[in-house]
């Protein structure tokens, strides 16, 4: 294992050029697992212009658009840490509508979005299809653990006080689901790729493995 600070310019320089050669030719699944409080979709965001230009195109997936609806979800309170931490997320449709059609053998026609949480309704959102050396990175929390099928994980990682520092008093509730998460999953224990992130300004590269 090693830990190297690096700039986010670096950073992402590197996880690029990672992901640029993995999976080549095929396409490639990228979980991109972090706290609201670090971030992950800024990141993934960042990442489809310097994989575009090196020769792979990327798709974006947000897990805020799959999640389940509000009468499954909040059925036990709106900020309810157990059911965010088990029941949010519409792993199923993520896996049905994203990764398996993205995955070996699959159809790759998928659906960037499928569920407008703001409305409760579904999208209804068209079928993109996929370059044979598409990237599709999908981001949110508590990804991992969970066997869904990704070729590469991210996981970005704030220390517990790293953590309660940055998230929104809003949203302080979630602190728990968080804690749970990293005990149960640990995350940081076996991701491909952890980046260290409780100073957002001087990241720290962990590679677990080459």
């Amino acid at each position: 294992m090693r830990v190297r600070p690096v700039s986010t310019e670096v950073l992402l320089e590197e996880l690029a050029d990672r992901l640029a050669r993995t999976g080549t030719p095929g396409r490639l699944r990228v979980a991109v697992d972090g706290a609201a409080a670090a971030d992950p979709g800024a990141l993934a965001d960042a990442l489809v212009d310097p994989l575009r230009v090196r020769g792979r195109p990327a798709v974006r997936v947000r897990t805020d658009d799959f999640l389940r609806p509000a009468s499954v979800r909040l059925e036990f309170g709106r900020t309810n840490p157990d059911s965010f931490y088990l029941g949010w997320l519409d792993e199923a449709g993520l896996r049905r509508e994203v990764l398996d059609p993205a995955g070996p053998g699959g159809s790759g026609r998928i659906v960037t979005r499928l569920w407008d949480a703001g409305a409760d309704r579904a999208t209804r959102e068209p079928y993109t299809e996929l370059p044979g050396d598409a990237v599709v990175i999908v981001s949110g929390p508590l990804l991992l653990g969970g066997g869904l099928p990704f070729d590469v994980t991210v996981h970005l990682h704030l220390t517990p006080a790293a953590l309660r520092r940055r998230t929104e008093p809003g949203q302080q509730w979630t602190l728990q689901a968080f804690d749970r998460y990293g005990e149960e999953v640990d995350p940081a224990s076996f991701a491909d790729v952890v980046v260290r992130l409780d100073d957002p300004r001087r990241p720290a590269l962990v590679l677990l493995q080459e």
